[in-house]
C-alpha cells in the first residue's frame, strides 16, 4: 500500500507538516519527475510516494529509465502510484531524445501514455526553426488525437530574452490561447516569465484547459519554476478556482529544486509545494464555502 505522511515528518532536520487530504473528487496532484533534478526518475517516483502524491507525470528526459515503458511500468506497481501524464521530449536539451524528428517523438510518447494508461500527453509549441513542424503542428495533433484517447495538451511558453531584447522563440505562438488547440496545459512559471495574466488566460481558455503545471515565479527573464507561494504568480487564487470550478485534470507540480543543497532541503520543498498546493484546492472546494 502507498506510504502516507504522517502527523509531521522530519527531513534533515526540517519538518514538513503533512499536506490537508485531496478534496474528493477533486483534481489529483501529481508530482513531475523534473522536480528532483539532477536526481533520477525512478527517485521522483520514491520521494512521491512517501509524500503523499497522487500521481506523477513523467518529463521524458536523457535518462534512459524515463524513455523505457517497460521501466517505468515497474515503478509504477512497485510504488503503487499511477502515472498520469508523459511529457514529450520537447526541451533544447532533449533534442536527440527518441531521434530528431518530432512527429516520432510525439508518437513515442503517445505510444508510451497508452501503454500506460496516462491520459494526458504534454507538448511545447514548434521552435521557430522548425518550420515544417510548426506548418503542421495543429493539424498534426488533430489527426493524432483522431487515433486515441490520449490527449496532446499544448503548454504555454513564453519569449526567450537577453541584454534587453526579446526573441519569439515559439511558432505559431508561445501564448496558446490564441492556437487552434483544443487541449491546453496552462504552466504559471511560463506566465510569469512571459509577464502575462495567469488568471485571464484562464478565463479565457475555459474548456480548453485540461493539465495544470503549478509552479511559481517572479516575473523575471528567466524560467524559475519555484515553489508556490514564493513568487509573484496568482497560484493560491488558482487553486481556489479550480476547484470551485470543478476541474477534472491533474496539478502537477513542476518545481525547479536543483539548487537544493541537499536530497533532504529538496524534499522539504517538495513538501512544502503540495501542503500549499492540497491547502487551496480545499480552500476552494465546495465544502469549504
Amino acid at each position: 500500500m502507498r506510504a502516507r505522511t504522517r502527523a509531521a515528518r522530519r527531513l534533515g532536520g526540517v519538518t514538513a507538516a503533512p499536506p490537508p487530504a485531496r478534496p474528493e473528487p477533486g483534481p489529483r496532484v501529481a508530482l513531475s519527475t523534473a522536480s528532483v533534478y539532477p536526481e533520477s526518475t525512478a527517485r521522483a517516483f520514491e520521494i512521491a510516494t512517501r509524500l503523499g502524491y497522487d500521481a506523477v507525470e513523467v518529463m521524458v528526459t536523457a535518462d534512459p529509465v524515463s524513455q523505457d515503458v517497460h521501466a517505468l511500468r515497474r515503478l509504477e506497481d512497485y510504488h503503487q502510484i499511477p502515472i498520469l501524464a508523459i511529457h514529450a521530449p520537447c526541451l533544447l536539451i532533449t533534442q536527440r531524445v527518441w531521434g530528431v524528428e518530432p512527429w516520432i517523438k510525439l508518437a513515442k510518447a503517445q505510444e508510451v501514455a497508452e501503454e500506460l494508461g496516462a491520459r494526458t500527453v504534454v507538448v511545447h509549441p514548434p521552435f521557430r526553426w522548425q518550420r515544417d513542424y510548426a506548418r503542421e503542428f495543429a493539424a498534426g495533433l488533430a489527426k493524432m488525437r483522431e487515433q486515441s484517447e490520449v490527449v496532446f495538451a499544448v503548454e504555454n511558453m513564453f519569449p526567450w530574452r537577453a541584454r534587453g531584447r526579446e526573441l519569439a522563440a515559439y511558432a505559431p505562438e508561445g501564448n496558446v490561447v490564441d492556437g487552434d488547440y483544443p487541449y491546453v496545459t496552462l504552466d504559471l512559471s511560463h506566465t510569469a516569465t512571459a509577464q502575462v495574466d495567469a488568471m485571464q488566460m484562464y478565463e479565457k481558455l475555459g474548456d480548453r484547459l485540461a493539465h495544470v503545471h503549478l509552479a511559481d515565479g517572479s516575473g523575471s527573464g528567466w524560467d524559475e519554476h519555484l515553489v508556490p507561494g514564493r513568487g509573484g504568480q496568482p497560484c493560491a487564487e488558482l487553486l481556489e478556482r479550480l476547484a470551485a470550478d470543478d476541474y477534472r485534470g491533474t496539478v502537477v507540480l513542476e518545481i525547479n529544486t536543483r539548487r537544493a543543497v541537499s536530497p533532504q532541503i529538496r524534499e522539504a520543498d517538495l513538501a512544502e509545494a503540495l501542503a500549499f498546493t492540497r491547502l487551496h484546492l480545499l480552500n476552494g472546494s465546495p465544502a469549504a464555502q
